[in-house]
């Protein structure tokens, strides 16, 4: 089973990367503020069946073939870092919009929007970056079965990020609204989230290959 230490520390890391700005975010964000919260909780539920899938394929072996091909596992860490380094430079560069900023997105029917949050979040290298670089590093064979451990592992993160979500579906409204209206908290916002994705690349750049 996973111990206590690891389980916050597994823990702290999934909210850092839920929190920082990314696909999912900014398609729960545009659609609460273009489509209501029933819009943007429908589009939640398919970002949660993405995470679904990601813990079954990791525990049907998806580590086993890292380690068989090395080079394609260094390849995802390096693509990993930059892009969580670029979303950084993204949320701070001149001119940057913050994510709680609507983007445009089209009308769709509740089953198209369960459909595309779960295709954005399949789609999404941070999400890759998370179950193929980072949970590993977070089991330990005299825990007990890996199977178990990912299993614990992977429930934690999506009920964090469900969690986090749900409160982005249901106050994304309000938060926009007070960025619009204090510009240095937008900004504050934006440093934040980079430091975020900053802190995540370093961490993943340290983390020693299998």
């Amino acid at each position: 089973m996973v111990d206590s230490v690891t389980l916050v520390s597994f823990s702290l890391v999934a909210l850092g990367i839920v929190c920082a700005p990314g696909p999912n975010m900014m398609y729960l964000v545009s659609c609460s503020l273009t489509q209501g919260k029933k819009a943007g909780f429908f589009s939640l539920l398919g970002v949660v069946t993405g995470f679904i899938v990601y813990v079954i394929a990791t525990i049907l072996g998806l580590d086993f073939i890292f380690k068989t091909v090395p080079l394609l596992y260094s390849a995802i860490k390096v693509a990993g870092i930059i892009y969580l380094l670029w979303m950084a430079w993204n949320a701070i560069k001149p001119g940057s919009e913050s994510v709680f900023e609507p983007h445009d997105v089209p009308h769709r029917t509740l089953k198209k929007l369960y459909l595309n949050g779960l295709m954005t979040n399949l789609l999404n290298p941070k999400i890759a970056v998370l179950y193929i670089s980072l949970l590993p590093q977070f089991e330990h064979p005299q825990n007990g079965p890996l199977a178990l451990q990912i299993g614990v592992l992977g429930t934690t993160q999506i009920i964090i990020s469900f969690s986090v979500n749900l409160l982005i579906v249901l106050f994304a409204g309000q938060v926009s609204k007070i960025l619009r209206e204090r510009p240095v908290w937008k900004k504050v916002q934006k440093y934040f989230m980079a430091t975020i994705l900053g802190l995540l690349a370093l961490n993943l750049a340290f983390v020693k290959n299998k």
